[in-house]
This record gives structure tokens, C-alpha cells and sequence, in this order.
């Protein structure tokens, strides 16, 4: 029964309509009570309409005006209260932790020292400008009339004009020459990059293997074995074993290698339950645990590789755990191999699941995406050579063997063997068009200790490799792209220079004012470069300022690495496995089961029953323990704490003379340190 009409309402909504329209439009024939006119006084008074405005118009205006005002600085402030209580609540519990304290590295205690003589450095800059030394400093000419405090802080204007400041000045012109030359570079990446699109230029295979799955001749594919390396890979072992078990590739001619290094013997059950399961289905597919896990990943390929059936097969793909390529995979990177006899590799690209899922996966995508869209491509079209990325990948056993295999000399082994193989005359191809499917971290802490890895391996690489390059029988322009571009300028050059000059030479230049560090070094160019960057990633414009202050925040992290893998220090070989969290979704596995044509393996239950019902039992209590994993945290960093208020102590001595631009970046990237020193970006989970 529909509820009567309140026509009581409706009138007294009516009247009072009626009444706010009289207040607010004045219909009359000469509205002259309580408006303002506004009449040019040159132009014609006749041509256009009379604008008048009710005072009780504006005056709501006005009120409209405020009241979002207040709202935006009550949200600011709620945020800002948020923020603090979270980095109080940090610190607290980081004071009260009860594991033992860390050893300060070697680049912390400098980092300290220079932010105790920034602080010093502020304090007397302060004391000059209440002085008002400023615009009128002592001097040691009229030393007789100076006092004590004078005397000293004239003493201290000649020592910083005569020597301090002429030392900066000529560290200030490497690092900006420096910053210039890989500059350049990216400049010249982007334009091949460019050349590339608008020519249309890619890799064309001399066969293609048939859909027609009625008229397959098995003898047309070639033996490929699948490895599958992984350590306590609980969150992903079951999507990446899923995914790469579909492959559409004939049965008999692939074999599976699940090579499980994990020591949690949980983890170690789980996944041969998932092995014994896609045996079951008719996978060839083994699983493979070292006792003794000596070389890490590199480690682990070694002893795979050594298996005697491994001589059966020609071509070996590699996929990392959180991996999940595309069912047509091997038929569109094997077919490379045909005719290319030198080819020893076919790297693909990697797409990721969870780039949207924070800041920080945001910004690590802008960085990926021009690796593999500019860096990647552009090598290979114009050089055939590129770093492996060491998964996503398919290598003819041939070369593998030729160049020495797998070695476990540093933590870079996919760059280690690309390099050797490399040196030995092979050659390699980049396919942009073929993704698989992987996982970014999410967390900072699990994204700078894979940073620490990336930039400390190369060093390493390079002090153990340099003379085999020169002795290497390849020609000299070979040896000068890989000494010259790809190890010197982008693994050495690029983190020593963004940190030195914009960590440690641009806030001493706020205090040695003698040495210039020009605007154009400091926003301009890396604004330029930024750009560039982003091209890749059209999406992530919105994020230009962001990745260009946490990319310099990520400079200490890679420059700590980088002389870490060069000098052979403790850290450089610490081998720590990247955070998944299991982000690749389950529909993106059943969309590549469909496409395939296997719907019956999606019916889990149907699994489930091709299984013992001990081992069942075993699997749902193992299942159930799956998610319980460690406690994880948010912590502290000390060094970009550190370097944060070293940055905002010469923001204000910025401000006190009026440098605009600088103070601006200062103050910004001070504050970007801050919240990456309180690792509020990336995942929250404290």
C-alpha cells in the first residue's frame, strides 16, 4: 500500500522557495535596494547588461568559500594527525623492540657525521642572520674592532671562500658532467626506442606453429625443459606451478623441473602435494630439493642442469615463482631458435598484477616499464645484447654449456651468464609483445633489499669479469658498449652521481654559497628526464613529481649497493628472496585456462579427489598453516632519516637566502625522505 501525499509539507516547502527566491532575484521593474553596480568608466554604457550582485548573494558565497577552505585544512590536518601518530607509534615501537640492535653500516656513520655538521652549520648561520651578517659581513681587515664572535665567524668566511667552497665547486663540475653524459644516454635510448616504433621494427620468426591442434606432428617441437626455481615460496608456488603446467605445448616433449630450495618443510610439502597432483594429470613434471643449498638461485640451476636427462632436451625456459606466462608461450618464443643457430636467448616481458595496488608498486612500474619498452628493445634490435633478466626467459642448452653454465660467484647470476655468452659471440632477442604475468613488492623494505641486490651484483660482475672482457675475441666496440655504457656509465655512474649531488653537494652548497649548483642541474634536467621516463607508462603521469623525489630517495640505498658489490663489503653478497604476497589473482589463471581450452582443470574438487585422503588430510592442515607465515612490520630507516633532516636543515638555510628554487626541492625531497625513512609508503602493516 503506497503511503499518502504530506501535503502539509509540500506547501510549507513551496512558501519557503517563494521566500528565498524574493531574497535572492529581485524581479522588480528598479531593483535598487541593497545591489552594487559596476560600470566601466570608459567604455560604453550602453553596450552589454548591467551586473549587480545581491549583498546576501555574496555574502553565502563568501560563506560557500569558507566553508571548503575549513573542510580542506580539516582534512589536511587529519591527515597530517595521522601521519604523526603513526610515525610516533613506529618509533615507539622500534625503541621497544627486543632484537638485538643493528650494526651501523660504514655509510650510516658517515651519513651521521655530515648531518652533525649540517646542524652545526645551520646553527651558525642562524646566529649570522640575527646578527644581520647577512648583508653585512665582518671582515679580517677591520679585525680590530671585531669581537671574539665576529672574529671567528670572519675566519670561518675566509676558510669556506678560500678552500672549502673551490673543492665543491670542482666536485659539483663531475657530478653535473657525469649527470650530463647519462642524460645523453637516456636521451639516445628514447630516440632508438622511438625510431623503433615508427619503423616498425621487431623480430620476425622464420616459422610459426600451427593452431590446428587435429594436424600436429609431435617431431616438429623441439624437447624443452620448464625450471621452476623457488625458496619458501608459499604464497605463489600454487598459481606459478598451475600456470606453467597448461602450457600448450605436446606433453611428451616438455618436462617440468620444480626446483625447491625451501627450508620450512611445510612449504616443502605443499609443494609436492601441488607436483603430485599435476603428475597425476598426466604433466611431466618433477620435484627437485637440494640438501645443500650452497650458491643460491645460481646454485640451484647448477644442480638442475646436472641432471642426465637434461642432454635429451634443447631449449630450458626459466620462470621465477610469482611467474605465470601466457599458455602460448613456448610456441611464441621457441620459433626464434629456427634458423638463428648463434641465438642463445629469448627474453620476454613482464607484466605485473599489482601495479596499482600502492605508491610504491606505481612508481616501480614507471621504472620497469622503460627497462623492458626503451632499454630492453633498443638493445636488442640494435646490438643483440641485453642483460637477462634471469626468468621470462628461454635459452638454448647449447650455449649454456658453452659459455660454462651457471656460476655462483655473485648474486647476479642471470647478468653473469648473459655477459659470458655474450663474450662467446651469442646472440639475443627481446620480445615487447609476449608478457607474463608477475608480482611487483609491495612492501619498501622487501623492494630495497631486491635494490641492494640489483646494484651490489653488477659491481661484483664487473670487478670479476673486466679481464675476460678485454681478452674476449669480440670486437673492441663490444668491449666498450659493455665496459663503457653497460656496466660503468648505467650501474656505477648513474648511482654515484644522483646520490653525491643531490644528498650530499646540494645541501653543503646552501652553506658554502661560494660553489653554485645551477637551477637547471636541480629541476630542469631531472624534470626533462623524468619525463622521459614516464613515457613508457602514459598512465602514471599524475606521478611525475612523486617518482622523481623517491627515485632520488632510492640514490643512498643503490650508491650503498653499488660500493658494496665494488670494494667486496659484507652486504654485497647477502642473497635475500623478494616478499611475495600472492597478488596474481586466480582469474587471471582461469582466463589462461579457458583460453586453453582445459575447463575440466578448473574443478578443484576433481583434484582433490585424485588424491589419497591421507594426503588429503595433510594437504587442508598444511593449507590452513599456509596463511599463519611470520609476524611482518613496519620499521625505521636510519639513513634516510638521517639524510632527511639533513635536507630540511639546509631547506632553511635555503629559505634565508631567498633561493627559490632550491629551497622548493629541498624542502620536498626532505620530506619525501621522511616518509620513506617512516616507511609510510609501500604496504602498511603494523
Amino acid at each position: 500500500m503506497s503511503r499518502p501525499p504530506n501535503r502539509e509539507f509540500q506547501e510549507w516547502w513551496n512558501k519557503q522557495r517563494e521566500y528565498h527566491d524574493e531574497l535572492f532575484l529581485d524581479k522588480s521593474d528598479n531593483p535598487s535596494w541593497l545591489t552594487v553596480e559596476i560600470r566601466s568608466p570608459s567604455g560604453d554604457r550602453t553596450a552589454g547588461k548591467d551586473r549587480a550582485r545581491s549583498a546576501r548573494q555574496l555574502s553565502w558565497v563568501c560563506l560557500l568559500r569558507f566553508q571548503q577552505i575549513a573542510h580542506s585544512f580539516a582534512y589536511l590536518a587529519t591527515g597530517l594527525f595521522s601521519v604523526i601518530r603513526t610515525a610516533n607509534r613506529r618509533i615507539a615501537a622500534s625503541t621497544a623492540d627486543s632484537a638485538p640492535p643493528r650494526r651501523e653500516s660504514r655509510l650510516y656513520r658517515a651519513i651521521k657525521a655530515f648531518l652533525i655538521v649540517v646542524v652545526v652549520l645551520l646553527v651558525i648561520e642562524l646566529l649570522a642572520y640575527f646578527k644581520g651578517w647577512h648583508f653585512s659581513p665582518p671582515t679580517l681587515e677591520s679585525a680590530g674592532v671585531l669581537d671574539f664572535v665576529e672574529l671567528v665567524y670572519a675566519n670561518w668566511l675566509e676558510i669556506r671562500a678560500n678552500y672549502l667552497a673551490p673543492a665543491l665547486q670542482s666536485l659539483t663540475n663531475v657530478c653535473v658532467v657525469l649527470f650530463l653524459v647519462q642524460s645523453l644516454d637516456r636521451v639516445i635510448l628514447v630516440l632508438g626506442c622511438l625510431w623503433i616504433k615508427l619503423r616498425r621494427i621487431r623480430p620476425v620468426a622464420q616459422m610459426e606453429y600451427s593452431v590446428d591442434e587435429d594436424n600436429v606432428n609431435v617431431e616438429d617441437y623441439p624437447m624443452v625443459l620448464v625450471q621452476i626455481p623457488m625458496c619458501n615460496e608459499r604464497e605463489v608456488y600454487q598459481q606459478s606451478i598451475g600456470s606453467i603446467c597448461i602450457l600448450d605445448w605436446p606433453k611428451e616433449r616438455m618436462l617440468v623441473q620444480v626446483l625447491d630450495d625451501s627450508d620450512d618443510l611445510e612449504v616443502q610439502a605443499l609443494i609436492q602435494a601441488e607436483v603430485q597432483k599435476w603428475q597425476q594429470r598426466g604433466v611431466h613434471i618433477l620435484y627437485r630439493h637440494r640438501l645443500i643449498r650452497t650458491g643460491y638461485k645460481a646454485g640451484n640451476l647448477k644442480s638442475a642442469m646436472s641432471c642426465e636427462y637434461v642432454k635429451d632436451y634443447e631449449f630450458v625456459a626459466i620462470f621465477d615463482a610469482d611467474f605465470q606466462p601466457p599458455p602460448d608461450f613456448l610456441k611464441r618464443t621457441i620459433p626464434f631458435f629456427k634458423g638463428n643457430d648463434d641465438l642463445a636467448l629469448v627474453q620476454t616481458r613482464w607484466a605485473f598484477v599489482n601495479r596499482d595496488e600502492n605508491l610504491l608498486t606505481r612508481l616501480q612500474n614507471i621504472n620497469l616499464s622503460f627497462h623492458f619498452e626503451v632499454e630492453q628493445q633498443v638493445n636488442g634490435v640494435f646490438i643483440n645484447f641485453f642483460g637477462f633478466n634471469g626468468t621470462a626467459g628461454v635459452w638454448r642448452i647449447k650455449a649454456l654449456e658453452d659459455c660454462g653454465g651457471w656460476l655462483e660467484r655473485t648474486t647476479v647470476e642471470d647478468m653473469d651468464i648473459a655477459v659470458r655468452a655474450h663474450l662467446f659471440g651469442w646472440k639475443f632477442i627481446y620480445l615487447n609483445d609476449v608478457k607474463c604475468l608477475c608480482e611487483l613488492p609491495e612492501s619498501y623494505e622487501a623492494y630495497k633489499k631486491q635494490q641492494h641486490r640489483w646494484h651490489s651484483g653488477p659491481m661484483q660482475l664487473f670487478r670479476l669479469c673486466f679481464m675476460d672482457v678485454i681478452r674476449a675475441k669480440v670486437s673492441w666496440a663490444k668491449k666498450a658498449n659493455m665496459i663503457f655504457l653497460f656496466f660503468l656509465l648505467r650501474k656505477l655512474i648513474l648511482p654515484f652521481y644522483s646520490f653525491t649531488l643531490f644528498c650530499i653537494i646540494l645541501p653543503l652548497s646552501m652553506f658554502l654559497p661560494e660553489a653554485q649548483l645551477p637551477a637547471w642541474v636541480v629541476c630542469y634536467v631531472p624534470g626533462v628526464m623524468s619525463v622521459l621516463n614516464i613515457l613508457p607508462a602514459p598512465r602514471s603521469f599524475p606521478f611525475i613529481v612523486p617518482y622523481l623525489l623517491f627515485e632520488n630517495t632510492m640514490s643512498v640505498t643503490k650508491f650503498n649497493a653499488m660500493i658494496s658489490g665494488l670494494f667486496k663489503f659484507g652486504s654485497s653478497y647477502e642473497w635475500i628472496v623478494t616478499k611475495k604476497l600472492g597478488r596474481a589473482s586466480e582469474a587471471d589463471l582461469i582466463a589462461a585456462y579457458v583460453e586453453n581450452g582445459s575447463e575440466p582443470l578448473l574443478n578443484s574438487n576433481s583434484l582433490q579427489r585424485s588424491s589419497s585422503e591421507s594426503g588429503l588430510a595433510e594437504l587442508n592442515k598444511l593449507e590452513k598453516s599456509k596463511r599463519a607465515g611470520k609476524a611482518r612490520k613496519n620499521r625505521l630507516y636510519r639513513k634516510e632519516l638521517a639524510l632527511a633532516f639533513i635536507l630540511l636543515s639546509a631547506s632553511v638555510r635555503s629559505l634565508l637566502s631567498a633561493q627559490g628554487i632550491h629551497f622548493y626541492f629541498l624542502l620536498f625531497q626532505g620530506i619525501t625522505f621522511l616518509v620513506v625513512g617512516l616507511d609510510l609508503i609501500g604496504e602498511q602493516v603494523s
